[in-house]
């Protein structure tokens, strides 16, 4: 997947917003305000496409430990957080998706009823 293909998948979900809250350069995709995904762009332009999603912690070490391409994320809580090397070629697009869909799902989880309600709205 390319980082149009991705930006186009996260916009598409109910609630999502994409913003440059910490530099030019860390594309950030947030749900009702909260954070689901991140890329940084010089990566991709360099080459080595990666995104940080979230993840429950036990699912993140059955991930790191069956893909080689997905580890530990980077500057994030290693705990809630994996990072994907997209450009390693490992992983495939319908894995991706269904990652950005969990990552999306934990964040929403974590959230009031009322939070929870404007997406249902």
């Amino acid at each position: 997947m390319d980082i149009e293909q991705i930006r186009n998948y996260c916009l598409g979900k109910k609630g999502t917003t994409e913003e440059f809250p910490f530099d030019e350069d860390t594309l950030v995709f947030k749900v009702l305000g909260k954070m689901f995904a991140l890329a940084s762009l010089k990566w991709w332009e360099r080459g080595e496409a990666a995104i940080n999603l979230k993840a429950d912690p036990d699912y993140s070490q059955e991930l790191r430990a069956e893909y080689n391409s997905i580890r530990p994320g980077y500057h994030m809580s290693k705990k809630h957080w994996n990072t994907l090397y997209l450009h390693e070629g490992e992983l495939e697009p319908q894995l991706v998706k269904k990652l950005i869909d969990h990552s999306y799902a934990m964040v929403i989880k974590g959230m009031t009823k009322k939070m929870k309600a404007q997406l249902e709205e």
